[in-house]
């Protein structure tokens, strides 16, 4: 079998997922996924949000565990606008999952409490929802998993990244996946 590097790995993977539609998109920190997920909200809910309203949308996806985390992107949630009158947000198209947006990122970095950074993200509206981690050939499956167990512990926490579904770990041979529990 050939060498492969991760970084090989990570371009073979990413091309792959372009092939299935995810468009690729460029958001290297927090702000950009943030500035990501409000033009997607936008674009999928057809409306402009304000900066407060988009706050009010932000804080509403922060609220509660993973269990009503995961509840809270099936439901709609009714946004009171700056002008005081209200609107319904979807976070997902639950009955025709193709009008959704799919998109792929890599190379996110993220500073909590320590710099992260991640090497494929999966986007659905704007929320990341699938994290890869990817190791080059040879390299243990475990070294991906203490990874993964790493970020959920320094740089999840209060971040759109509490809404990773799953996580997925490779070494371009073997291939495991997770949930997010």
């Amino acid at each position: 079998m050939p060498h492969q590097s991760e970084s090989q790995l990570e371009n073979t993977l990413i091309n792959q997922l372009e092939r299935l539609g995810f468009s690729p998109v460029t958001l290297e920190d927090t702000t950009a996924i943030e500035e990501n997920l409000k033009h997607q909200l936008e674009r999928f809910n057809e409306i402009t949000l304000s900066d407060t309203e988009f706050e009010r949308v932000k804080n509403h996806l922060m609220k509660g565990d993973r269990f009503h985390q995961a509840k809270t992107l099936r439901d709609y949630y009714q946004l009171k606008r700056d002008d005081e009158t209200t609107t319904h947000i979807r976070f997902f198209n639950m009955e025709q999952w193709c009008k959704n947006e799919y998109q792929v990122t890599h190379q996110v970095t993220q500073k909590v409490k320590y710099e992260n950074r991640y090497d494929v993200t999966l986007l659905i509206n704007g929320l990341p929802l699938v994290q890869i981690e990817l190791k080059r050939r040879g390299v243990e499956m475990k070294e991906a998993f203490n990874q993964i167990q790493r970020y959920h512990k320094h740089s999840f926490i209060g971040t759109l990244f509490e809404y990773i579904q799953i996580f997925v770990i490779s070494n371009g041979v073997n291939t495991k996946y997770f949930s997010n529990n």
